[in-house]
């Protein structure tokens, strides 16, 4: 097949693209779809990016950026709901999208779902249009359940991913160890698997000043050490306080994420903070707008993520662009780019003693090349990115007008 312009239908049911990161339901998912869409249409593909709507300000479709169309399909009241309330409008989600595609005329040649929900909505759609179906799950329920020891996730979950992975016609994983989770956890078929990295906008995050941004967002000269993210038990937010209260000497744990429905974990991990005697140590920021964001990390002199599991870790990458080292477990892209004592420090695991080791070396006793660290970014940015995933897409419809043919 000769390469040409293509017509993406990218769906993300569960989770709008717009939504601002570290609530609920956003996160790197969101700035993950948004980059790459722009990065396709940048290329010169058209993309659709389906999701439900839950806003009634909202549009029925806008522009995201040339080439780039956000489409709100109403599936069950328009308004905020759980991701397992969303499964029951499913059915209503593909028949609304399948009327808004014939409404405008337009013929799809491949369907990139994102998140599992999504995923069972672009196999319908798949079948009934007969092109190809990518999936990138972001998160895997299997695995999740197995850090935490529990049943985080319903079964509901698993089967539907159980079935998706077989049923697709291809996985994009972002690591290899995500690649591995999914051939031992779901017996998936290694050549459906293709490992291709999440990306990261180096023109939004960027080396600035810290004196101007510490001024700008009115914090102290102390040394600080940076969470980002949402507020949940996998995260790791209960080790990283007891690692903080493991420290001598002057100090901040600034901590940026979290939404009104994550307002009784905040409570808890406030509570938990003066139980241990570090209540002045730590500040919660709340959920910041990216162009925000950035100045945190630039404020911090290192940036931690002492989640129990992260499917690649966006924030990693994030933090590196502003030349702010970071100090992880063995999550995520965290053992691909993290080079303990250059840009960081990598953890057997996320214990307070080994995390609060990591924490002393780097807010009192070294000093951050940002340059360099900056420079582990280069290949992470999103016009490689979007290359890599355009050629899947490419072997994908080759493989397809083959099978045809």
């Amino acid at each position: 097949m000769a390469k040409n312009i293509l017509h993406i239908a990218l769906i993300s049911l569960h989770s709008c693209p717009l939504g601002q990161p570290g609530g609920r339901d956003t996160g790197g998912m969101n700035v993950y779809i948004c980059e790459l869409a722009r990065a396709l249409g940048d290329i010169g593909h058209h993309v659709d990016v389906y999701t439900r709507a839950h806003d009634p300000r909202d549009d029925v479709w806008e522009f995201l950026a040339p080439n780039v169309r956000l489409i709100h399909i109403q599936a069950g009241p328009v308004e905020d709901m759980g991701k397992l309330a969303q499964y029951e409008h499913l059915e209503s989600f593909v028949c609304g999208l399948e009327t808004f595609r014939n409404s405008e005329g337009i013929k799809y040649d491949l369907i990139h779902s994102h998140y599992w929900l999504s995923a069972r909505a672009g196999l319908v759609l798949s079948k009934l249009w007969e092109v190809p179906h990518l999936v990138m799950f972001h998160t895997l329920g299997k695995v999740k359940n197995r850090l935490m020891q529990a049943q985080v996730d319903p079964q509901l979950r698993l089967d539907a991913e159980q079935n998706i992975v077989h049923e697709t016609d291809l996985i994009i994983a972002a690591t290899r160890n995500e690649k591995n989770d999914l051939i031992s956890l779901y017996k998936a078929e290694a050549d459906k698997i293709k490992v291709i990295p999440c990306g990261v906008n180096t023109e939004l995050f960027f080396i600035t000043s810290r004196a101007e941004v510490e001024a700008e967002l009115c914090l102290s000269s102390a040394p600080k050490a940076l969470f980002v993210g949402r507020l949940e038990k996998l995260k790791g937010l209960d080790n990283l306080l007891k690692a903080v209260s493991l420290l001598e000497g002057d100090m901040e744990l600034l901590v940026v994420g979290g939404d009104d429905y994550s307002k009784g974990e905040r409570k808890r991990l406030k509570k938990m903070s003066e139980k241990l005697g570090i209540s002045d140590k730590v500040k919660f920021y709340g959920a910041v707008k990216q162009s925000v964001l950035v100045k945190y990390y630039n404020a911090a002199s290192v940036c931690i993520v002492p989640s129990y599991y992260e499917s690649f870790g966006m924030v990693i990458l994030e933090s590196m662009a502003c030349g702010t080292p970071v100090i992880s477990g063995r999550v995520g892209v965290a053992p691909d780019i993290i080079q303990s004592g250059v840009n960081g420090c990598l953890v057997p695991d996320n214990q307070p003693e080994q995390l609060a080791g990591c924490l002393r070396e780097w807010l009192f006793m070294k000093e951050s090349d940002p340059g360099a660290i900056r420079g582990a970014t280069v290949e992470y940015s999103w016009q490689s990115v979007s290359a890599q995933i355009e050629s899947v897409y490419y072997s994908l419809l080759n493989v397809k007008a083959a099978g045809v043919n």
